[in-house]
């Protein structure tokens, strides 16, 4: 790892990409029109970047689809897109410090963080999707003797993904891999707060061997780039993480265009719930600090509800608030720090109002709730743990997207089943217990799509990531994500 003054000497040299890339180039928007992109850190500017809109998308998509029609990529044998996929893996390894600095410096997360989760998982989605490219098989249904009915799984066409801020290059992987696997041409809008990390990784993806206008990415505002990709007639299945309200609207757009597939990975709220058998309350508590104050709370899965058996309140916040002690915040390039600053001023003001609405509502601040400045500048808070929250108030319905945490006590199991589904999110949720029945009794349960026992966010390439309820529909990684971006074909043979 190297040190801090290193990553800062290596901040000065970095090159970023600030231009679409469409067609195997990069280029400025049709408009001439650019926006900037900002360090959180420092609140300095670190790039113009190129504003897209509808005619940016129009020239993208057309590529995207030109190059789909002409079997490049669509028809090339799975092996061999398995080969393009693997070489793309390896260059992201060889330019891993050059990614994880890209993120750091445009979103703020820490570059230790970068280099120990975001940056190996990406690499790894793209290897074992890769490699599951000829492991996809098609089916021979029951027939009688005198047919054969052959089913099979084609590529869509051109995809459309629309990505977050949070993790700007990882959620990217989770949507580019499989549909790129699948065969499809992709057209990438990634947020306009985080755009820089996927500009650069599409040019490593036409060094690795994908063809000209099969990964196409434009950087923009999403009432401009995303609502035109969504109403494009030629886009045929939109991929999307972000917000459930902006989902929603992407759901309107597929059905006043072409009936596009959408699918979602929306807002969440995670309930963490800690029973009275849990032996380990150290651990427990560790874990709770870190799936709040993880990446600043910017975070789809954050375990923002915290439900505690009464008998073991007390012991669990003293070890909570201690293990909350190891979250300050520091420089990003700081392979110490643990807690960065927010993506940008309009998020910072979002968690504070929040902060407000919980002591206006009455919950008792434990620790936090200020913001906090850097030597006078960066988009800082402070951990922040309120006690004494409950279902009825508005911080503990809301997705906050920040380091603040909401503690409440339960009775019993019937009650903290009720308590954790008592919201319109069902991402994931988080159960300590060391009896084996009520872990499977309450799992089973807990309205989400995904559980944690003894732990949380657990999982790899093999598991499908995804939610229920408000949190959306279909799954990322796993061998789920690829059939989402094929088309079932049957064809019945009279013989």
């Amino acid at each position: 790892m190297k040190t801090k003054a290193e990553w800062q000497t290596l901040s000065e040299s970095i090159t970023l990409r600030n231009q679409a890339y469409i067609g195997g180039r990069f280029q400025s928007a049709v408009s001439g029109e650019t926006f900037k992109t900002t360090n959180p850190a420092t609140e300095r500017v670190l790039a113009e970047v190129a504003s897209c809109d509808q005619a940016d998308v129009d020239l993208a998509v057309a590529a995207a689809k030109a190059a789909f029609v002409s079997g490049s990529w669509s028809r090339k044998a799975p092996g061999e897109r398995k080969k393009v996929l693997l070489r793309l893996a390896d260059l992201m390894q060889q330019h891993r410090d050059e990614l994880a600095l890209t993120d750091t410096l445009d979103m703020g997360k820490s570059i230790s963080e970068m280099l120990s989760v975001d940056l190996p998982d990406s690499i790894d989605c793209f290897r074992w999707t890769a490699e599951s490219i000829d492991k996809v098989y098609g089916g021979i249904a029951p027939t009688g003797g005198d047919t054969l009915g052959l089913i099979s799984h084609e590529p869509v066409g051109v995809v459309a993904a629309i990505t977050p801020w949070n993790y700007p290059l990882m959620m990217a992987t989770w949507k580019l891999a499989p549909a790129l696997a699948a065969g499809n041409s992709v057209v990438l809008k990634p947020s306009e707060k985080s755009p820089l990390s996927v500009l650069r990784l599409a040019e490593l993806a036409t060094e690795a061997g994908l063809p000209d206008g099969v990964l196409n990415v434009l950087p923009g505002y999403g009432h401009t780039a995303g609502k035109a990709l969504a109403l494009h007639h030629d886009v045929n299945v939109l991929a999307f993480t972000g917000s459930s309200r902006v989902g929603g609207m992407l759901m309107e757009y597929a059905g006043q265009s072409n009936l596009k597939r959408v699918w979602l990975e929306a807002g969440g709220k995670s309930p963490m719930v800690v029973f009275e058998d849990c032996a380990n309350i150290e651990r427990a508590a560790g874990t709770a600090a870190a799936a709040i104050f993880s990446n600043q709370g910017e975070v789809c899965i954050a375990c923002s509800r915290l439900y505690l058996h009464k008998s073991i309140k007390e012991r669990f916040l003293k070890a909570l608030l201690a293990a909350t002690a190891g979250y300050r915040g520091g420089d990003p390039l700081d392979p110490e720090t643990r807690l960065g600053p927010l993506v940008d001023k309009a998020q910072l003001d979002t968690v504070s109002r929040y902060i407000k609405s919980a002591m206006d509502d009455g919950a008792n601040l434990l620790t936090g709730g200020i913001p906090e400045y850097m030597e006078g500048q960066g988009y800082y808070i402070e951990p922040t743990i309120f006690d004494g929250a409950r279902n009825d108030m508005r911080f503990v319905q809301e997705e906050i997207f920040g380091p603040v945490l909401a503690v409440c006590e339960f009775d019993d199991e019937d009650e903290a089943v009720r308590l954790a589904n008592d919201n319109r999110y069902g991402l994931g949720a988080s159960v300590w217990t060391d009896n084996l029945s009520r872990a499977h009794r309450v799992s089973k349960q807990i309205q989400s799509g995904m559980v944690w026992v003894n732990g949380w966010g657990g999982g790899d390439s093999t598991m499908p990531f995804g939610g229920v309820k408000a949190s959306g529909n279909g799954r990322d990684k796993s061998l789920h994500s690829i059939e989402k971006y094929t088309d079932l074909k049957t064809v019945w043979i009279s013989l």
